[in-house]
């Protein structure tokens, strides 16, 4: 099945040990839809706008933070609004198996960190095992870092079956981006792209050149919205 947003959160519902670690992770999971829809929509109305359909400034900017122009590339296709937004909402379900500490009594929310590499290859069998459709539960499997090569995880020895986690469509490789713009930490905040890019750099020249690739690509979110909506902040 393709679930849709109801039944998205009712798997949040069933997974979540607490309320604690159902806030935490599900309210993650609806911002990053939030980005990531915002993110397609602009991509598509400069898809229509390259084909010499009318598109309103409005639309092109939707969502972004540089104002003064549209930002990202033309996509050669448009992308599918609602299969990102649902993998969005279900793109951390791992997570929810990898906690060390649900906060039921009150304490923080913790993961594994150790395992915390797991949680999207966890996600995706979870997803499997609920009669997800493949489409749906890749999004789980292929949204960490800025896609995880064979080469990488056997050259860093990561806890994974040798594979690539690579998004395998641009609805895919939106959600992993949108990802990388909040951050389930305590408490949890907004990540700018400037943080983002010097926590992909961390991992190498390579990995860094291809979050510039992605910012070309998709353009940079306005989060000072989202951040006041949710009362956290940007850093």
């Amino acid at each position: 099945m393709i679930p849709n947003i109801e039944q998205a959160e009712a798997l949040h519902r069933k997974y979540a040990p607490s309320k604690a670690a159902y806030d935490l992770i599900h309210t993650h999971c609806v911002i990053i839809s939030i980005i990531a829809r915002d993110t397609v929509r602009r991509a598509n109305a400069r898809y229509r706008q390259a084909q010499g359909q009318t598109v309103a400034q409005e639309e092109l900017l939707a969502g972004a933070e540089d104002k003064g122009q549209p930002t990202g590339t033309v996509p050669d296709h448009l992308l599918d609004e609602d299969l990102t937004v649902v993998g969005a909402l279900l793109h951390d379900m791992g997570t929810y198996l990898i906690l060390k500490d649900d906060g039921s009594d009150g304490s923080t929310v913790t993961f594994q960190g150790e395992r915390y590499i797991e949680h999207g290859i966890l996600g995706y069998r979870l997803l499997l095992d609920e009669g997800v459709d493949e489409s749906v539960a890749q999004f789980a499997r292929n949204h960490t870092g800025v896609g995880l090569t064979r080469a990488q995880v056997e050259k860093e020895g990561l806890p994974l079956p040798p594979d690539d986690y690579i998004p395998v469509n641009q609805e895919q490789e939106v959600v992993m981006y949108a990802d990388k713009f909040h951050s389930k930490h305590t408490p949890p905040i907004f990540v700018s792209e400037a943080t983002a890019a010097k926590r992909n750099a961390r991992y190498g020249q390579a990995n860094l050149d291809r979050w510039k690739v992605l910012v070309e690509r998709y353009g940079v979110p306005e989060l000072g919205g989202l951040a006041g909506r949710y009362s956290m902040q940007v850093v």
